[in-house]
């Protein structure tokens, strides 16, 4: 049995998961960082606490992710924007605990893992994991093995920039794919166009605030037919098309797994993108050959608990 952790900014979520990637026991608490690190590492340890002194037999590993860059090794925390972690180690704690060895990944690369063993991606060898939320997360599988990067902060595909001197992103560059593909540009391309597109059904579903349009409206609005939801909800595929294309022609996968919170549009996207993707990536004039298949990612948030508990059952190597 291993141990998963999903490390987020508003909760602590963890499972005993089995060597198959199914979860057998699941606890989750609210992250409290209010006393910085500390508070954090005790959130950890208070999860673990919880499903191990429940289990007949303690965990073979623990995994944690982390909603930013890690040093695995070192067993630290590099830099995440949304907790108190900047360089600190965060697994010394558990390690001393419980006896076992305790793994640190990207939150978006344990995803992947987790689509790899129990998902959508089961199967596959070469897989690109992305999720459309709040941001654009990513993770890289090569060979069955996970790509961190040489300093393990490796695969932030949302910040490939795909309008030259476009939106301000978060990370300080212009015109990231994050900055339009993820569930906040979708909102800020739909900000843009009801500014002048007042009889939109997307109003009254977001009761004529503008700070409350999310992915949703959005979706609800395009699935009944408004005008304005299919002109933002076309413009925004486009943009997420330019972002997977890229991927396409730089990596070829057999599979590229889509979760996040936009994925539960499937039904809007999924045939349009793969229209437009087979339309212009680079290895179109060759059908009869193997092509990358956009498919749906299948574990929704248990994929980052699965993945983090299977740190610690795969070797992970980086690029």
């Amino acid at each position: 049995m291993y141990l998963g952790i999903d490390l987020g900014g508003t909760n602590i979520a963890a499972a005993l998961v089995d060597g198959g990637g199914t979860i057998q026991s699941r606890t989750s608490i609210p992250t409290d960082s209010s006393g910085g690190a500390d508070s954090v590492i005790k959130g950890l340890m208070d999860v673990s606490e919880t499903l191990i002194g429940g289990a007949a037999s303690a965990p073979l590993s623990i995994g944690i992710g982390v909603p930013g860059t890690v040093d695995d090794e070192a067993g630290a925390v590099v830099f995440t924007p949304n907790l108190p972690l900047r360089k600190v180690n965060i697994t010394r704690a558990l390690r001393e605990r419980f006896g076992c060895p305790v793994r640190l990944g990207n939150d978006a690369n344990c995803a992947a893992l987790g689509e790899l063993v129990a998902g959508g991606a089961k199967g596959a060898q070469d897989v690109v994991l992305i999720t459309l939320g709040t941001g654009i997360g990513g993770g890289l599988i090569i060979g069955g093995r996970l790509i961190t990067g040489v300093s393990g902060g490796g695969c932030e595909l949302g910040h490939q920039v795909i309008v030259a001197g476009g939106r301000k992103c978060g990370c300080g560059r212009l015109g990231c794919w994050e900055s339009y593909a993820s569930a906040t540009g979708l909102v800020r391309t739909a900000a843009d166009y009801l500014e002048t597109r007042h009889d939109s059904l997307i109003w009254a579903l977001c009761g004529g605030d503008m700070k409350k349009i999310g992915a949703k409206s959005v979706f609800d609005a395009f699935r009944a037919g408004d005008h304005a939801a299919k002109l933002i909800v076309g413009e925004y595929i486009g943009h997420l098309c330019t972002g997977l294309i890229n991927l396409i022609n730089m990596l070829e996968p057999e599979l590229i797994c889509v979760g996040g919170g936009v994925s539960y549009a499937w039904d809007c996207i999924a045939e349009p993108v793969q229209k437009i993707i087979d339309a212009e990536k680079y290895y179109r004039f060759s059908p009869e050959a193997p092509h990358t298949r956009i498919v749906r990612a299948e574990l929704g948030n248990d994929a980052g608990i699965i993945g983090a508990a299977m740190l610690g059952a795969q070797l992970t190597v980086d690029s």
